[in-house]
């Protein structure tokens, strides 16, 4: 299995790799990108049946031409047949597109720059984002099946490439254990906040006409470009997922600007923790939240603002919100993840990948 650490497809790909070591399966984690930091490293390394390969090779939408890419997929192509893989799960398609895999090839649609500029930006993409779709679009019809966090993204997908619509798998993550802390007057957000798709900057408005503070955790800076800049909210850098789990006992509201999310591991987290979601009106968050959070536009400041004074000032309907998101997110539970993709695997490897009640038999 590929992964990368530097957003929540390395939280997925641990939370998978942990579900799988339950079905008796091994996982050789390639990481590509920049390097895991030494927290995530000891995060790799407490889940069973794993082994970590830190090859600091670029990911899909780093490298600088489609050659890179290729490379890529051959470096990754000679580790699988090393390992006597019997099935590759790319959280980067695109490096399945030179083919030559020795084992079904699933591909993992997390995000990608196509559907990303479609939500955020206007106008048609740059040259280095349409060679980069193309060699994303070249990887996903050389993948055996594929695989999508959300039915809103595989549809996106299916319609952006052109391909058929790929498998929907909801994420999932291992809720953490019940706190006593108090609730604090305040609204909380993470996520890679230097990532436009993620609209931080509405909420950093939104802070300001609020008569509590927004504290935002994530890095400011992504590995290209600039860093962003926040007047209002208060930014707390890059956490540790344990420092991320004590600000969500402690925020009575969680909140997400997002335009473009495929998923939203962090709304999940703030869901299990019993926070209220005010959340972006869009198709994924409508999929996993509708009826369990408040919604607002993710072009409106005031909405947002507006949304968090009427949960402050009413801790008890924030509470009953917190409780209706918690009983929603055991929905998306890391077992129910595992016996989704095991579902997937299992069209293309039946003799290896049972069903649990064969396996425990």
């Amino acid at each position: 299995m590929t992964a990368d650490a530097v957003g929540g497809v390395w939280t997925y790909a641990l939370d998978l790799a942990r579900g799988l070591a339950d079905t008796g399966v091994s996982t050789t984690l390639v990481v590509l990108g920049p390097s895991p930091s030494a927290d995530q490293m000891a995060e790799a390394h407490r889940v069973p049946r794993l082994e970590l390969v830190d090859t600091r090779l670029p990911l899909d939408w780093m490298a600088s031409e489609p050659a890179e890419i290729l490379e890529v997929g051959a470096a990754v192509r000679g580790l699988a047949r090393g390992a006597k893989a019997d099935l590759i799960h790319l959280n980067t398609p695109a490096i399945a597109a030179g083919g030559g895999f020795s084992a079904p090839v699933i591909g993992a649609c997390h995000s990608c720059l196509a559907t990303w500029w479609s939500e955020v930006k206007d106008g048609m993409m740059p040259a280095d984002f349409r060679w980069r779709t193309q060699a994303l679009w070249q990887g996903l019809i050389a993948c055996d099946a594929l695989i999508a966090p959300t039915h809103a993204f595989a549809q996106a997908t299916a319609l952006t490439y052109e391909l058929p619509r790929p498998f929907a798998v909801h994420n999932g993550r291992k809720p953490p254990q019940v706190s006593t802390w108090a609730r604090e007057k305040m609204v909380f957000t993470s996520g890679r906040l230097w990532d436009e798709g993620k609209n931080i900057q509405v909420l950093d408005e939104a802070a300001a006409l609020i008569d509590a503070p927004l504290h935002a955790a994530g890095p400011l800076q992504g590995p290209t470009g600039g860093p962003v800049t926040l007047r209002h909210a208060q930014a707390l850098g890059r956490l540790s997922s344990q420092g991320v789990e004590s600000w969500l006992a402690r925020a009575p509201v969680f909140a997400s600007a997002a335009l473009y999310e495929p998923f939203g591991l962090g709304v999940l987290e703030a869901a299990q923790a019993g926070c209220a979601l005010v959340l972006s009106d869009i198709p994924t968050f409508r999929e996993l939240w509708d009826g369990v959070a408040v919604f607002a536009d993710p072009t409106d400041p005031q909405s947002f603002a507006s949304a968090f004074e009427e949960l402050l000032v009413d801790p008890l309907r924030a509470q009953q919100l917190g409780q209706q998101a918690r009983q929603r997110a055991a929905r998306y539970s890391v077992s129910a993840m595992t016996a989704g993709v095991l579902q997937v695997y299992r069209q293309y490897r039946p003799d290896l990948f049972q069903p649990p009640a064969e396996v425990a038999a």
